[in-house]
């Protein structure tokens, strides 16, 4: 019997098994990735995607015999390292992920490799630092100390500093923190009456997320306010800590473990009355929605999650197909420059905010489907900075082409990404707004 070439079904994911002895064996770890590595190196489709492609087949080409057996198996960790869980490789590229017989998932391989690197202690303290999101955003938003963490992340001599001390890179436009964050001032409006749709819920939970919680608050108080003006009840998360994404990607899936059961309790109590739950940072969504059903499969809490959890612009747009949201926007945005993150192209549901910012007369959407290469804390290390802007570039440069007034993405850290290769390539869009998407409509809104 054949083994055909390529499948044209969908693609299907298998648990992730990390609970069991053997998924932190190195060395079938090791013979996992030769026998998947071997596969890659036969097809090479994945090749302009990231630099993990790329490292995987320079290592093979440049080896003593153009194969991988010719690639020493401790030069593995390379490819593992460039590979930040973008998962587009699976969801877009690869021809042999299940039902295939072949059976290739490479991210869910590599997540595999970074947890058996993090258990035999293989990671550093700025990994580790970087990716404790909740602990360092609490600190770092404290009233005084919060000026100071803001005024050392712009000053070139700490940078640099930080750079020899971190790994943090120099030149990374870091995010400013705030000690008002989203979840203490938040004014969130649960008056109005309960008006389910066919497609979506009436009332809205939201999970504040990390970065809206300690970054960029306004995010959260745009969301509340395009909720209220659809006379949507709306509350947000009695409480939260961290989704585990950062976690995730670090390998460390204890600790993801630890942050479920912080969360899920509090988020399936919501999803059984009835709440969709919001996230604006698409990660942490992706998170909620695909990798802890994953890692907990016969978990019931964190099934009724998955199935109450949105995208925000994933549920305007349901109200909008149910005839419950409004369309009276007041204010053109022009041209606007529309990046879609990767963690939002994998959830499979379209092009949810595109289809929003069409709703607003006298706008011109410019939208761009590409890895930016900023990818949570990877874009910042100072080892991958460049790779990051080089991913970037291609990006960068159909953002600005359209002249915009506004460049946005779903992702806050991809749009600053994405501002700072526009401003860094003097490119024809340097003047253009960072904004992101929620802040747009409620602009478009006249809130």
């Amino acid at each position: 019997m054949t083994v055909r070439e390529g499948s044209l079904e969908a693609p299907t994911r298998h648990p992730i098994a990390w609970q069991a002895a053997d998924f932190y064996d190195e060395d079938k770890v090791h013979a996992e990735m030769h026998r998947v590595f071997d596969i890659c190196h036969g097809c090479r489709r994945c090749v302009n995607l990231c630099t993990a492609f790329p490292t995987l087949f320079d290592l093979i080409d440049e080896g003593k015999t153009g194969e991988l057996d010719g690639v020493d198996r401790h030069d593995f960790g390379k490819v593992v390292d460039k590979c930040y869980l973008c998962d587009m490789c699976y969801m877009s590229k690869c021809p042999y992920v299940p039902p295939h017989p072949w059976n290739i998932d490479f991210p869910h391989l590599m997540l595999r490799a970074k947890a058996v690197k993090f258990k035999n202690g293989g990671t550093t303290f700025r990994d580790r630092l970087l990716t404790s999101t909740d602990a360092v955003g609490k600190l770092a938003s404290i009233p005084v100390v919060v000026q100071m963490v803001n005024a050392v992340n712009k000053a070139p001599v700490a940078r640099k500093l930080m750079q020899s001390v971190l790994g943090v890179h120099k030149d990374r436009v870091l995010p400013e923190y705030t000690s008002a964050r989203f979840r203490g001032s938040a004014q969130p409006d649960a008056s109005f009456p309960v008006k389910d749709g066919k497609n979506a819920p009436g009332k809205v939970a939201i999970f504040s997320t990390c970065y809206v919680n300690y970054n960029e608050p306004g995010i959260g108080h745009d969301l509340l306010k395009i909720l209220k003006h659809n006379e949507i009840p709306a509350i947000v998360v009695g409480k939260e800590a961290c989704c585990g994404m950062p976690k995730l990607e670090l390998g460390d899936l204890e600790t993801v473990a630890k942050l479920k059961q912080a969360n899920i309790p509090v988020l399936a109590k919501l999803a059984r009355e009835g709440y969709a739950i919001l996230t604006a940072v698409p990660s942490c969504t992706l998170m909620f929605k695909q990798e802890l059903p994953l890692m907990f499969p016969d978990d019931a809490d964190v099934k009724a999650v998955q199935e109450a959890m949105f995208d925000p612009f994933e549920y305007l747009i349901m109200r909008n197909r149910d005839e419950l949201l409004r369309t009276d926007f007041k204010t053109p945005l022009g041209k606007v420059s529309y990046h879609i993150p990767c963690h939002l192209r994998v959830q499979n549901m379209g092009q949810k905010t595109r289809e929003v910012f069409e709703l607003v007369p006298q706008t011109e959407v410019n939208t761009v489907e590409r890895c930016a290469g900023h990818d949570g804390t990877w874009g910042v290390k100072a080892e991958f900075f460049a790779d990051s802007m080089k991913i970037g570039r291609p990006v960068f440069r159909q953002m600005a082409s359209t002249a915009p007034d506004y460049v946005s993405s779903d992702c806050a850290i991809a749009g600053r990404h994405i501002r700072q290769g526009i401003s860094d390539g003097d490119l024809a869009g340097g003047t253009a707004e960072k904004q992101h998407p929620l802040t747009l409509i409620r602009i478009a809104y006249g809130l």
